[in-house]
């Protein structure tokens, strides 16, 4: 045998593979791309519908943290049912991001009226209040001719929406149906230039703008006296509901609050909305909200604002430079971040307070959540579950319940029922502002992230009042909470990292790889490794996917180089 024929072919092993491989079906090569496209597009949408599969779809219990000494949690929080059962996302919506989205598109809200009333400012600005009264929906029938007693009783919930929304939007129809047929009234309050409002002043919202939320509250308080008034806030108005629970203390007049899906933190929230593609995708959708709130109200925008490059934004960061900033007399737009950030306020609240966030939400990232924050304050019980994606939370096998809208009615409930409900300290007549409150920024240009309407109204407010107040406030020292420090419980959650220390560690990261010869290795385990501790079934069932599906290119490949290495070895005679 002439075995300089076979130095030959070792010498081009890659032209035989390739000539080998191109006898390979196609079919084979079709399902090995569909196997790899599914594992990839599993993770990349966040897919967890393998995982409910192999639990049964029980669903994944609902994680607690608060002080071990909360009175709030246990003389309240501990009688929720809800909130110690599990929660199951809607089988055909197990992705935060098909969540997020179905409820923007779709959202099936229930159909019915509000009644407006339109609330003057002091400023003269003008923000729409939209009433739903429990006799509106009683009986399946709506009527818009009952009105509230000044004597009633009857519990009120005061709703902010989130970024450009208004009472029209899915997630706040839900809330408001719900609500209303449980026998409370509950009223919406649109921010400023939404609802079909018309900006009548100088002055914007934004996302750490309290006055507004300060002025309204003080006025249904002194319209209905009797009524137990609670405080639901949804994404960026959660952001300005604890902001303003925590500038006025034990001043509020509410009686308990909660607080969907916050941003907490702006500055972390902005790194993370920018740091991924799915991320900027939904960074891009808002900012396009933004701008079209913007172009509602083109003639105040181009006096007060650069138009030029409101148009040009391609993100938020972007809108808040060239609206935000300028407005509200912010020198940057981390400043405006850092100073509208709610954590910084989370000490400072004195009053029952229930908040809800998913830990796989994609727009409000779950490390701006101060847990140590709030598992130091006796008065907050912070809810996370693993699913949820944004203000979704959607259950059932059609999807036409919202979770949160449920833990929310039931926790509100047993507060009113119970002797935990929050009295307000120090009584106080018409518009308040304290320390570091956001009537001392000037006006803003806020954020917010879906569509709605709303309607109520209300009296001038009154500016000797306001005097009075104002000069009470300059003697008045605001009373800090002691920070108490208690163990960690069964049912909370570790705190996730600090921001400051990811940055350095991914700097110091980036050092050791500049001073290291290139790791493909260490990389590709690292990501094996975090996929495996986040969901080890859901990843060793993705594994087994890509390995049936590849396998008939993988084994016609290896069938076609083994049967070569045979045939050097034993050449035939």
């Amino acid at each position: 045998m002439d075995c300089r024929g076979l130095g030959v072919v070792s010498e081009n092993p890659y032209v035989h593979l390739l000539n080998d491989l191109s006898l390979i079906p196609i079919s084979h090569y079709f399902f090995a791309f569909l196997g790899f496209s599914f594992a990839f597009l599993y993770h990349f949408l966040e897919f967890h519908f393998l995982q409910d599969l192999f639990n049964g779809f029980r669903g994944s219990l609902v994680s607690l943290t608060y002080n071990p000494s909360s009175p709030i949690y246990h003389g309240v929080v501990s009688k929720c049912r809800i909130l110690h059962a599990r929660y199951l996302a809607t089988p055909w919506l197990s992705s935060p991001h098909f969540q997020t989205v179905f409820l923007s598109l779709f959202g099936r809200p229930p159909a019915f009226s509000y009644r407006r009333e339109l609330f003057t400012l002091s400023d003269g600005g003008t923000v729409a209040l939209d009433w739903l009264l429990s006799s509106d929906v009683s009986g399946g029938v709506f009527s818009t001719n009952n009105a509230i007693p000044k004597g009633d009783t009857t519990p009120i919930v005061l709703v902010i929406p989130g970024l450009t929304s208004d009472s029209d939007a899915a997630y706040i129809k839900h809330l408001a149906f719900n609500t209303a047929k449980k026998g409370w009234n509950i009223v919406v309050s649109n921010h400023r230039g939404l609802g079909g409002i018309s900006v009548t002043s100088d002055c914007f919202y934004n996302a750490g703008w309290t006055e507004d939320l300060r002025t309204v509250v003080s006025n249904l308080h002194d319209e209905y006296p009797n009524a137990p008034l609670f405080l639901v806030g949804l994404s960026v108005g959660a952001n300005i509901l604890v902001k303003y629970l925590g500038e006025d203390g034990d001043k509020v007049p509410v009686a308990g609050a909660v607080a969907i899906c916050s941003p907490w933190d702006l500055l972390i929230g902005d790194r993370f909305i920018g740091r991924r593609l799915l991320q900027k995708i939904y960074d891009k959708a808002l900012t396009t909200g933004l701008q079209g709130y913007a172009q509602l109200h083109q003639p105040r925008f181009l006096r007060l604002a650069n138009w030029e490059g409101i148009k040009k934004s391609r993100s938020i960061r972007d809108f808040d430079q060239h609206a935000t900033c300028i407005v509200g007399k912010f020198e940057t737009v981390d400043t405006y971040y850092r100073r509208c950030t709610s954590a910084n306020y989370v000490g400072n609240v004195s009053v029952p307070l229930l908040c809800i966030s998913a830990l796989d939400d994609p727009v409000c990232t779950r490390e701006a959540i101060p847990w140590e924050e709030c598992r130091a304050n006796m008065n907050i019980v912070l809810a996370t579950t693993k699913h949820g994606g944004h203000l979704a939370f959607f259950e059932g096998l059609t999807a036409a319940g919202i979770w949160w809208v449920r833990a929310t009615d039931e926790f509100l409930k047993i507060l009113h029922s119970s002797q935990y409900m929050h009295v307000q300290k120090m009584v106080s007549f018409g518009t308040q502002s304290s320390l570091d409150s956001s009537i001392d920024q000037g006006p803003y240009v806020n954020i917010a992230e879906d569509g709605m309407v709303a309607a109520v109204g209300n009296e001038q407010a009154k500016e000797n009042r306001t005097e009075d107040v104002l000069e009470q406030e300059k003697t008045h020292q605001r009373k800090t909470n002691e920070m108490v420090s208690g163990e960690q419980d069964d049912h909370m959650i570790k705190p996730e990292p600090c921001s400051a220390e990811i940055v350095q560690s991914s700097e110091q990261a980036t050092r050791r790889q500049d001073s290291k010869p290139l790791d493909v290795i260490t990389p590709v385990r690292r990501c094996l490794d975090r996929l495996s501790q986040q969901s080890r079934w859901s990843f060793w069932l993705l594994v087994y996917v890509a390995i049936v599906t590849s396998w008939p290119l993988v084994g016609s490949a290896l069938q076609i180089f083994f049967r070569k290495k045979l045939r050097n070895v034993f050449p035939a005679a």
